[in-house]
């Protein structure tokens, strides 16, 4: 054990000067003027796992951007496990409000700042690094692992479930390993085993068929505008509970087990309000913070527009207004279930004097994983082991869909083993890695490998 230790502790520098190479790249999925980037950092990538000495490495098509594949099956009646991260990048706007330039990775106060720190090539390079650990020290890593990084995560892995049915022999393993995930505090080790889902919308209401003069025809043509406003608003009651008919439907319970390791968290309410800069917080009443958060599902609107919004004054009844409207969605949700629901109850309400248009832009299913998988308690004794201290269960608010693609088409339980510190500011200017929580990743995977193939006995 200390030769992997002393091995990782020695090449540190090292370690942070592939990291930074690798966040020089811009490889942002969703510009198409990045899209020579993303190859290249496919390419960069696969060039790091052949250096490393595995078997098999592929740039592999997906009818979108690429993804990178390798292997080392060399551990016989040991488990295989599939490392999954993704290399593509959120577009860096606004440029003027990050600190230092988003492709020209700093250092600083034990960070490292650059889009990707984080999210995901910070934690995708770990994994990396901790195989370079055991094949340097020992030769030989404890169990089969294979690698799968894509290159579309952050335009919602819009080919990934074709690929991995296209590919699912290749991609045959016993569990699926995710390190994008962020801890509960910047002091306490997590590992996340639930995510919520997502249905995703658009609305638009149309009225007359052009802008119209709101003096001559006020009072006699309905406007959009005030349509919109009155059926989103019905959309809720003074609880916040959501009043779509059947939206709570299939809500799972939260377990008293959850409720009571949630309320051991150290959740510091008056700093979560301050850090979001709001007066006080809000949600569905009868239920905590953390249990809104994590395991309660939630009707947003993301965005509102119609009408006249320059400067000065335009006296019109707009022809049209719009609205996008998302559902997180909890276990045992189902997405495409809910978009009929909300769809169904929009055409109920709408007033006949306007034509409405859902257009349905995108899903994603919620997950969860059993505390008591073999996996999931490997993943925390590793996590314990790498940084002293005692690891905690959290889920997360947020939607990973390829979580449960993976648990879909492949058949896979997900360990979300991810180290991202809790004020990463993923897809927000000064994105960062706390630098001790890369280097313990590096350690806290290794250090899995081995968990999971030395079975404990009672």
């Amino acid at each position: 054990m200390s030769a992997l230790v002393d091995y990782i502790e020695a090449n540190r520098e090292q370690f942070l000067a592939g990291l930074v190479e690798l966040l020089t790249i811009p490889s942002v999925s969703a510009d198409p003027r990045h899209t020579a980037d993303v190859r290249a950092c496919a390419e960069w990538l696969a060039g790091q796992i052949r250096a490393l000495g595995l078997d098999n490495v592929q740039i592999l098509p997906t009818g979108g951007h690429p993804a990178v594949y390798g292997e080392w099956l060399e551990a016989p009646g040991q488990p295989t496990v599939l490392v999954y991260g993704h290399y593509d990048v959120q577009p860096p706007d606004p440029l003027d409000e990050w600190d230092t330039p988003p492709f020209q990775p700093a250092i600083r106060d034990g960070r490292v700042f650059a889009r990707g720190a984080a999210d995901d090539k910070g934690q995708v390079f770990m994994h990396l690094k901790a195989v370079e650990a055991h094949l340097r020290t020992s030769g030989r890593l404890p169990i089969n692992l294979k690698f799968i990084f894509e290159g579309e995560e952050e335009i919602g892995s819009v080919h990934l479930d074709e690929f991995m049915r296209r590919y699912r022999d290749l991609l045959r393993a016993d569990m699926v390993v995710v390190s994008d995930t962020s801890w509960f505090a910047n002091d306490v080790p997590s590992l996340t085993y639930g995510l919520r889902g997502l249905a995703y919308f658009q609305v638009d209401l149309q009225g007359p068929a052009h802008d119209v003069h709101s003096g001559q025809y006020g009072g006699a043509v309905g406007n959009p505008a005030w349509a919109l406003v009155q059926m989103l608003a019905s959309l809720k009651d003074e609880q916040d509970h959501v009043t779509i008919p059947g939206f709570y439907d299939a809500v799972r319970p939260i377990s008293p087990q959850e409720r009571n390791a949630w309320q051991e968290l150290p959740f510091d309410e008056p700093a979560y309000r301050a850090m979001l800069g709001v007066p006080a917080l809000h949600g569905e009443q009868g239920y905590s913070v953390l249990e809104r958060l994590w395991a309660r599902p939630t009707l947003e609107i993301n965005g509102i527009w119609g009408g006249f919004t320059g400067e000065g004054s335009k006296t019109i009844i707009p022809a049209r207004a719009s609205a996008k409207l998302s559902c997180r969605l909890v276990p045992d949700q189902d997405p495409e279930q809910i978009a009929d629901l909300v769809e169904e109850h929009l055409r109920r309400i709408c007033p006949p004097w306007v034509t409405m248009t859902l257009t349905r832009l995108s899903t994603g299913k919620p997950s969860v994983t059993s505390l008591d998988h073999p996996g999931v308690q490997a993943a925390l004794r590793a996590l314990e082991r790498s940084f002293g201290k005692r690891a905690r269960f959290i889920r997360g608010g947020g939607s990973i869909p390829i979580v449960a693609s993976f648990q879909e088409v492949l058949g896979l339980p997900a360990v979300l083993m991810g180290m991202g510190n809790a004020d990463e500011r993923a897809h927000a200017p000064n994105e960062n890695f706390v630098l001790d929580n890369f280097f313990g990743g590096i350690k806290a995977a290794a250090f899995l490998w081995e968990e999971l193939a030395q079975p404990r006995t009672e």
